[in-house]
Parts: C-alpha cells; structure tokens; sequence
C-alpha cells in the first residue's frame, strides 16, 4: 500500500482517485452489445455469452431439477446460515415499511402518499471470481417484502453452463420467480429489452463490475430505472492509537479480496498505528486463498496519516466511501458528522463482513463516490411512492382563487378555466 504523511488538499483529488476505467473506455463496447441484444435478441445473448463467459447455452432458464440438485448439495450449515441472515436481513428491511398518512392541507383539500411495489425488477448477482448468494438475499428479500410481482434473478453460469448451488438456493429461499443463467452487459441488455425468453423489467438492481455498471447507466437511456452506480468494492477505515491493528488490517484485506480493482484507504491519526496495519497486512495476506486478487487490490490501495480528526472526516466525506469503519476514541464525532458514506461501521467488533452477510443491513451500495447523491438498497428501492388528492366543494372554494391566479400568470388558460368551471357550478347552485 502506498503511504502518505499529511497530503495537501490541492491534492486529495489525485490522491483518493479510485482504480477504474473511465466511463468513455468502455461504453463503446457497451452500447454495441446493447444494439446486437436490441435487434438480435436470444441469438445475441448468447452469442456474448459464449464469447465473454466460454459456454454455448440451449437454455437461459435453471431448471427445477437445478433447483432441486442445489439444495441436495449445500450443506446444512450453511442453509442454517441462511436462515439467521434472512431473518435478520428480513427483520432490517420489515421495519422499513411506512403508513399511509392523509393530511388536510385546507379545509377540504385531502391529499397524502402511498408506495406500491414496482411490478417487474431485475437483480444481478455478479458471479465471476466468487459466488455472491449473499447479494441474493440482499437484493430479493426487500423485493419479496415489498411485494414485486415478478422478480427476476440474473446471474452467469461457469463453464459447465450451471449456476452455483448457493445462489440457487438462496434465490428459492426469498421468492426469486425466474433465475437466468446470463452474465454481463448482456444480462442488462436483456433484461432492459427483453428477449424471446428474457422478461423485460421495469427496475434493475444488483452490484456488478465496471461493465456492468456502465451497462446499467446505460438502460436507464431505455426508460429502465437502476438502483445506483455500484461498481468495484472499497473501504475506507479510520483508526487511531485505540484501534486493533489485525482487526484493521482483516477488514483491509476483506475488501482487497473481492477483485484486483477493489480498494482499500486507511486514514489514521497515529503514524505507529499506520505502521503497525501495515505490517498485520503484510502479515495477513499470506494465509489468503485469494491472495493473489488481494495483492492486486492493495497495490491500487493506500496508507494516510493526516494530524487531526477534523482533517480525516473532512477527506472521508471527500472520497465518499462505500464502506466506512470508525475505530477511534471518538466515534461518535465520526459517527455524527459523516454526509458522505454508504453503510458505517462502528467500533473494534463491527467488522464490514458483518454488514455483507448477517446483520441485516443491505450491502448493495454505491461505490466510486456516488454515495455524495444515492443511497443503498433499501425497501424504498423497491417501492414507488403515489400521490393522492380528494378535494371537497368547499375545498375547492378555499383554493378555487389560489390556483386561477397562478394559472393566469403562467399563461395557461385551460388551467385556469378548470377551476373556474367548477367555481361557477357552484355559485348557480347555492343561487338557486
């Protein structure tokens, strides 16, 4: 990891850069596949999917004896793991939920809000270098609480054509109704289209690599809505002389694992505790069975010491990390005056792992410094809001005025004369 003492702030643009092709180096090659899969169909899905993912498929679709052979071949203590993460992700997402709220604004003018489940939603459950069933239940429990009538699950296959017993398990325990065996670009393409096969949804969410990102930017241009930009994985951790160095430098490579364009920043207030990571990493990585993806991720990652905690907080909500670990002796000022993150850790015991699979809080999060405009997957993402208004005889007198004022100095007679019509119907039928 490269170090850094006490960067000028002219520089933290450069310095908190994350590891990733810029938008323009690949969305040539996405918008070409989304014209194939547009005019093309099944053929170009699979087309895309022999040449980027090595495998010919006759089917799109897991089959129920897929189905039926996954859950034969996951052990029993992971589906007991299961079970208690769905709980607690469930138990998150449940308290979400909102009443309906009617206020009065005028006499006689009714108006208040419900949300209603997006009807069709695509989750893309990345799985090239590791399997994420975790992302499954992150993405279709909310989904299934909010009541989406058709919830789609899109993952690749390996080079057998199959999909891996996890994530199909996963996927039945939270009523995912469809699982497609497609990866990629071509994956939104499809699920932004629709195919022969493929369901055309109306929302996509799901975290993805730098592909996959673009591609979801790019199918909102077709009228689909995505979750947020959530590409490559980061963490950022602040620690100071009461931190737990190999807790540090676990959480560290934790993330440095997931791909080599990941990334991991610790700020520190202490020197000797920036040291002392360093060398729990150094130490740490050569137990790893993905050591190699870890290396890779800590060569992009960095090392900074800055004087005070004033300082660090100001460069965290600069980078807008992902994930935020706080291990000070003040967390809550942290805590308190963090604007810019998308899920907090907080303390020596809370690991970021925690967050990615059992405690209940959702672990799609926007990534790359989005996290300054969007939030993460939340049961709000899966809902859309409805407003509503009821406007009585007397409400409409009340703001009858109001309005024909309004419409008048914007020119928009019709506007206008839909109240006054109303206004006049009145009037004859008190005169009479």
């Amino acid at each position: 990891m490269k170090k850094v003492i006490n960067p000028l702030k002219n520089d933290w643009t450069e310095l908190l850069k994350r590891p990733t092709q810029t938008i323009e180096s690949i969305e040539e090659t996405v918008t070409a596949i989304f014209g194939d899969i547009k005019r093309n169909g099944d053929d170009g899905v699979k087309r895309y999917t022999s040449i980027f993912d090595g495998v010919e498929l006759n089917d799109f679709f897991v089959s129920d004896e897929e189905i039926k052979e996954a859950e034969l071949l996951i052990s029993n203590d992971l589906k007991e793991a299961v079970k208690v993460a769905i709980a607690n992700i469930s138990i998150f997402h449940s308290a979400q939920k909102t009443t309906k709220i009617v206020v009065e604004t005028t006499e006689g003018v009714e108006c208040w809000q419900e949300k209603r489940p997006i009807q069709k939603v695509g989750l893309y459950i990345p799985g090239g270098t590791a399997p994420l069933f975790s992302s499954v239940l992150m993405l279709a429990i909310p989904a299934k609480i909010a009541g989406c009538k058709e919830i789609v699950l899109s993952t690749p296959p390996n080079k057998k054509g199959k999909v891996h017993p996890a994530i199909i398990y996963a996927a039945q325990q939270c009523g995912v109704t469809k699982i497609v065996k497609v990866g990629g670009i071509q994956a939104i393409a499809g699920l932004t289209f629709g195919t022969e096969t493929i369901p055309q949804v109306y929302k996509i969410l799901g975290p993805g690599n730098q592909y996959v990102t673009v591609a979801k930017q790019l199918a909102t241009k077709y009228g689909v809505a995505i979750d947020m930009p959530a590409g490559p994985s980061e963490l950022l951790v602040v620690a100071d002389t009461s931190a737990n160095a190999s807790f540090v430098a676990s959480d560290l490579l934790s993330q440095a694992e997931h791909g080599i364009d990941s990334q991991v920043i610790l700020v520190s207030t202490s020197l000797a505790k920036l040291e002392e990571v360093e060398k729990e990493i150094e130490k740490q990585i050569q137990g790893l069975s993905r050591k190699k993806i870890a290396e890779k991720a800590i060569s992009n990652s960095k090392l900074i010491y800055v004087e005070t905690k004033e300082i660090a907080l100001e460069l965290i909500n600069e980078y807008g990390p992902e994930h935020f670990i706080v291990c000070t002796n003040d967390n809550d000022y942290y805590v308190d005056n963090i604007e810019n993150a998308g899920s907090v850790f907080i303390g020596n015991y809370t690991p970021e792992s925690a967050g990615d699979y059992a405690s209940g809080t959702n672990h799609t999060l926007p990534t790359n410094g989005f996290t300054k405009a969007y939030s993460g997957v939340n049961l709000d993402s899966f809902l859309k809001a409805i407003s509503f208004q009821k406007i009585s005889e007397k409400g409409i007198q009340n703001i009858g005025k109001t309005i024909e004022v309004m419409a008048e100095a914007e020119g928009l007679d019709a506007h206008k004369n839909a109240v006054t019509l109303r206004l006049n119907s009145l009037k004859k039928i008190s005169s009479q």
